[in-house]
Order: C-alpha cells, then sequence, then structure tokens
C-alpha cells in the first residue's frame, strides 16, 4: 500500500511539473512575442530620451550594459544629475560629484530604475531575474487577453524582488493594455494600470498609463481584471511621457 501510495505522489508531482513546465512555455511565448511586437530588439542598443513629471530621462542600453541618467533642478537653482548605471550611482551637483549616503544611492537608484522599467515595459520582462506564469486567458472591457504573473528571483532581483506583477498582453495583437502589481517597500500597496495613449516613436510602442487603486484595498493583483470590469476601481494619478526620443 505504502509502495503504491508513493507512485500517486510521483504521478502527481511529475504531472504538476508537466503542467508546470507548459505553463511558463507559454508565458514566454506572450513575452517574447510581446517584446518584438513593440519594438524590442531596437531598445537592445538605444537611446530613450522623455520627460517625466517635470524630470528629464535619459536610458543608454548597449545589449547588457545599461545606464540610466535623470536631470532635474532643485527650488534654489542647484542643477542635479543621477547617474544610474552596472556600475553602481553617482550624483552631480552644478557639474561636481556629490558624496552620497549608500541609503540614498539605493533610493535614488531604485526611483530611477522604477521609471525606466514601466517606460520601457514589456521590454525588461526577459531579464535573467524574472520567473513567468501563464495564468489562463481573461476579458477585459469586451477584449481577450493573455493573463501572466511575474515574479523575481532574489538573486539579481533587486531590492523590490518580492513584489508581484501580472500582465495583460492582447490575445492577437500582443499589446500590454493592462499591468498590476503588489508592491512591498515604502508601506506597500497594490495598484492597477491601463495603458492609453499609444504612439510608435522610431521604431518602438510607447505608452501612457491611467494609474488606478481599489476601493476595497485589496492587494490580490490576480484578481483586478475583475475589479476593473465591475468599477471596483479608482483613478489617482496619470503616469505621462512627454517630449520622447528613441535613437
Amino acid at each position: 500500500m505504502k509502495h503504491k501510495s508513493l507512485l500517486i505522489l510521483m504521478l502527481l508531482f511529475s504531472f504538476w511539473q508537466k503542467n508546470q513546465a507548459q505553463s511558463d512555455a507559454k508565458a514566454q511565448e506572450v513575452v517574447n512575442k510581446a517584446i518584438e511586437m513593440m519594438g524590442g530588439k531596437k531598445l537592445q542598443k538605444s537611446k530613450v530620451a522623455f520627460t517625466f513629471r517635470d524630470r528629464d530621462y535619459l536610458l543608454i542600453r548597449n545589449k547588457g550594459q545599461f545606464q540610466y541618467e535623470r536631470i532635474f533642478a532643485e527650488k534654489d537653482g542647484r542643477k542635479i544629475r543621477d547617474v544610474y548605471s552596472n556600475k553602481g550611482f553617482y550624483r552631480e551637483t552644478n557639474g561636481a560629484k556629490d558624496t552620497v549616503s549608500a541609503e540614498r544611492a539605493s533610493a535614488f537608484s531604485n526611483s530611477i530604475n522604477s521609471v525606466a522599467y514601466f517606460a520601457l515595459l514589456p521590454f525588461n520582462l526577459n531579464d535573467a531575474a524574472v520567473i513567468k506564469k501563464y495564468l489562463g486567458e481573461a476579458t477585459i472591457d469586451g477584449q481577450v487577453y493573455h493573463k501572466i504573473k511575474v515574479s523575481f528571483k532574489a538573486e539579481g532581483g533587486g531590492k523590490d524582488h518580492e513584489d508581484e506583477y501580472v500582465y495583460w498582453f492582447h490575445q492577437t495583437q500582443y499589446t500590454l493594455d493592462y499591468l498590476a502589481y503588489n508592491y512591498i517597500v515604502d508601506g506597500g500597496g497594490a495598484r492597477f494600470r491601463k495603458a492609453f495613449n499609444p504612439r510608435i516613436v522610431n521604431g518602438v510602442r510607447i505608452v501612457d498609463y491611467i494609474n488606478m487603486k481599489p476601493l476595497n484595498e485589496s492587494r490580490a493583483v490576480e484578481t483586478f481584471d475583475e475589479m476593473f470590469n465591475k468599477q471596483g476601481l479608482t483613478e489617482i494619478s496619470r503616469v505621462e511621457l512627454v517630449n520622447v526620443k528613441v535613437e
């Protein structure tokens, strides 16, 4: 009897592994098509510039290497240039390098990386630390979408590796039209974003987002598509990139 129970458990585990592998493969297939559709090949070696909330950003990528810059002016007129790259972070004030504590450098780096991450989606979804899972199909506002959950490995996943994301890609066009995320740091919370104002800039699809939160403060991001369909979300802000240039 024990041997029979063990055999059943092994068969169930093997079945689960097979289903998991199929789910991962489907998620990978959808993400690959979405990246191709948005012009991801051009982003492998590129310069993307834009203004977001009165701050200028320059995202430079050369295959595995990157350098992200943020430039803005303080209220007292000082010109700040933050640079985050594979080599680390540094800040310049009026052209001279500042001494920045490790804690502030980490906070500034995370802030810049967050803006870059959302601006270039879904390009970064094939990073080594990304774990993708296919959740099936979902209908939002009358359209059918591939629903994919993304989490991150602790190694290489950054400070926010415990965050959870769900992405909705159009079933046939493979556009990323909706996303939701549950973030842990800075008190935590959950958001749902709807893409709007899609445009093609030198072969790369760029979008803005309507940023929403659930009325009931739920953090179950896998259910946010249902909440959206039932008007269970409310707009709190807009994420708009202006003067976008891609080289």
